[in-house]
């Protein structure tokens, strides 16, 4: 009795396996290339770990690529289906060769940067206080750096009285400050809160609340994976606009538990500090779909760093079909 007891107790577990291994078989595996990982990437990472991919039967790998002109280019070579940075990639790719990396969701609808200077601007900060003064602001290119000087003209201030410092790259500036490089330093979360624990300086502003709303990262692919995966794209944006919802109806403590596996890194009291700091700064889009008015405006933002002469035709860049 104890050995057919035995028998049907190994036969049910192996349909349990089975059944397990079947369903993971039939999940989509999209692998997506991603420019940097932040907390400024918040409900992407909500859709991820509530499972919201997962539902869609989607099996989403994450490849760390720095570099929008990395995330691009893998995705190009067909070495991730998604690309997720700056869409002003997509315009140099096309620019430079006519290949067409299509956005079709958005994600963050402003610069995550903060202005991390000395303290005793914390409460009296205005963006005068940056002339004549060296502010580290990433390279030359970038989408942080195209912002920080979008943000300049914005507050009617010239760049040229200011010394704008390219020289560190992005993954550096924090320690190139700290070292005494610059006064001022443009820094995404968590290294501004870092500096600020550490004492070395504080967080003065927001820049993307200075420069305004503008698409600062999406996600991509090549046009023919959208007309060849139109369902996948939707089941995708769907999790995605899940994930945007539940940041859009919930507090800080509640999403900094949900993303917390993300930044084991960070304690729950950094992390939520931070979360509340970007919820703070209206930082994400209500929903994936793609406004093609503040796509432009990047473009505007795009000539006016000199990155690109013209505007492209930003229909041939951009996709709701999926929204």
């Amino acid at each position: 009795m104890k050995k057919i007891i035995t028998i049907i107790a190994i036969l049910v577990a192996l349909m349990v396996f089975i059944l397990l291994f079947k369903k993971d078989d039939n999940n989509e595996k999209i692998v997506v290339s991603e420019v940097t990982h932040s907390v400024f990437y918040t409900p992407w990472y909500v859709a991820l770990e509530n499972g919201y991919f997962n539902d869609e039967n989607l099996n989403i790998e994450v490849v760390l690529t720095p570099g929008a002109d990395k995330v691009a280019a893998s995705v190009l070579s067909d070495d991730a289906q998604i690309g997720f940075s700056g869409p002003e990639a997509t315009v140099y790719v096309y620019n430079n060769s006519n290949e067409k990396l299509i956005t079709f969701a958005s994600l963050t609808k402003r610069d995550g940067q903060f202005i991390v200077g000395p303290c005793n601007l914390k409460n009296s900060f205005k963006m005068e206080d940056l002339i004549n003064k060296t502010t580290l602001a990433g390279r030359s290119g970038g989408m942080p750096l195209l912002m920080f000087k979008y943000a300049l003209k914005e507050s009617n201030i010239d760049e040229n009285s200011i010394n704008i410092d390219t020289s560190v790259e992005f993954a550096a500036l924090s320690g190139a400050f700290i070292a005494g490089q610059g006064e001022f330093v443009n820094l995404f979360e968590p290294n501004a809160l870092k500096i600020e624990k550490e004492n070395y300086g504080c967080v003065l502003a927001s820049l993307g609340n200075i420069s305004g709303i503008v698409p600062y990262t999406t996600f991509y692919a090549k046009e023919e994976y959208i007309k060849n995966n139109k369902d996948v794209i939707k089941k995708f944006n769907k999790a995605l606009n899940r994930g945007l919802e539940y940041v859009r109806n919930n507090d800080e403590n509640a999403i900094a538990d949900s993303i917390k596996n993300q930044f084991t890194d960070l304690s729950i009291e950094d992390l939520t500090e931070i979360v509340k700091r970007y919820k703070d700064a209206d930082s994400w889009y209500e929903t994936t779909y793609v406004n093609v008015n503040d796509y432009d405006r990047l473009q505007d933002i795009m000539i006016y760093g000199k990155t690109i002469d013209k505007k492209v035709d930003i229909t041939l860049l951009t996709t709701n079909e999926a929204n």
